[in-house]
């Protein structure tokens, strides 16, 4: 196996796949990155078992077909050390891959391709294509709520909903949950749901930052797939059923709140300066046209800020972790938000006031 490629034509796809490689492995061929050069088409793969990552790209000629795995991290770095506009000359000879540049020789350790483990098609999967911005909007806007290290291990994932006439994402840790839909003919006939586990999810998200405007979404039995011209991404889900989210939606809040979306983070993150650093607790206390903001610690420190909201409903005292509502409005992208409240024990609804897609649910605190 042989070929000559550029520097900066390997690096970018060499470090998105070396992402999903773990720096500790029990299997040392996990570690390596699968070169396999087919047509004048290099792939790389890298894999962790949960999360398989494949890039293409094209080599220059004069190359040789074959497979081969090295490490990938040591190919990373040498590559990153290379002056911009290298061209590397890439062989395999003795069992060991070399890398020519310039005056420079590297000699990596290989491991033969049989031993990489490699996702199989799983059976029962269908496609469907949607707008690569769409999806990244979609994991973007919910992904801060899922569980991490939950034992509830169906919670530290991310639910992908497939109906016949949405596509609809949700997250949720047990203590606020944020969804996602996107109305679009999809073309199943029934409604099908998945979940991708928290890595999948952060890759993916990771890999869908530039490149053509649709992508392939393949959804099997225990795999989710997404193909672009560049990639393939494959991750196993999670086994396991999802709470039922609808039933967490408040229904019927009668006190809605209006207020500037910059002005609430600020006095929030303010306020959460003097809150307790182990629950996060802080109160709002809303009064016509008035939101007071308070948060006070065990050493008897406190917080009080007053911010002008639109609010014509009766007085309301509520406690929150301030950090769940700072995450909240951290992803909204609008001016002006909107809070619909009923009562004291009820959780908050949240939203865009532009009639955004997504919504998000924050359980109160007891104070």
């Amino acid at each position: 196996m042989q070929f000559e490629i550029s520097r900066d034509a390997l690096i970018k796809p060499l470090q998105l796949v070396t992402g999903v490689v773990e720096r500790r492995q029990t299997l040392p061929v996990l570690s390596n990155v699968l070169l396999a050069l087919d047509n004048g088409i290099l792939s790389l793969t890298g894999t962790d078992l949960e999360v398989e990552l494949v890039g293409r790209v094209g080599v220059d000629g004069g190359s040789s077909d074959g497979e081969i795995t090295v490490p990938a991290r040591k190919l990373m770095d040498i590559c990153k050390s290379l002056p911009e506009g290298s061209l590397i000359k890439f062989s395999t000879e003795d069992g060991k891959s070399v890398i020519r540049v310039g005056r420079s020789r590297f000699s990596l350790s290989t491991l033969p391709a049989s031993d990489f483990p490699t996702v199989e098609e799983s059976k029962g999967s269908f496609e469907i294509k949607v707008a690569r911005e769409t999806l990244k909007s979609m994991l973007d806007s919910t992904s801060f709520a899922m569980a991490q290290q939950d034992v509830r291990y169906y919670l530290n994932g991310l639910l992908l909903e497939v109906a016949p006439d949405y596509l609809r994402v949700v997250a949720t840790d047990g203590h606020r949950l944020a969804l996602h839909t996107e109305k679009m003919a999809v073309g199943v006939a029934a409604k099908h749901q998945v979940i991708v586990p928290r890595k999948g999810v952060l890759e993916l998200s990771r890999l869908l930052t530039d490149g053509e405007d649709e992508v392939s979404l393949v959804i099997g039995s225990n795999h989710v797939r997404v193909r672009t011209q560049n990639f393939t991404f494959t991750s196993k889900l999670v086994d396991g059923k999802f709470p039922d989210y609808d039933r967490v939606l408040p229904k019927g809040g009668d006190k809605v709140m209006l207020g500037n979306r910059q002005d609430l983070k600020q006095a929030l993150s303010r306020a959460a300066i003097l809150s307790n650093e182990k629950f996060r607790g802080i109160r709002l206390m809303l009064a016509k046209d008035e939101l007071k903001i308070l948060a006070n610690n065990p050493e008897q420190e406190e917080a009080e800020d007053v911010v002008a909201v639109e609010y014509q409903s009766s007085a309301l005292e509520i406690g929150f972790n301030v950090s769940y509502l700072i995450d909240v409005l951290n992803v909204l992208t609008t001016s002006t938000v909107q809070m619909i409240l009923s009562d004291t024990n009820s959780s908050v609804l949240m939203q865009a006031t532009d009639g955004s897609p997504a919504l998000y649910v924050v359980m109160p605190m007891r104070l």
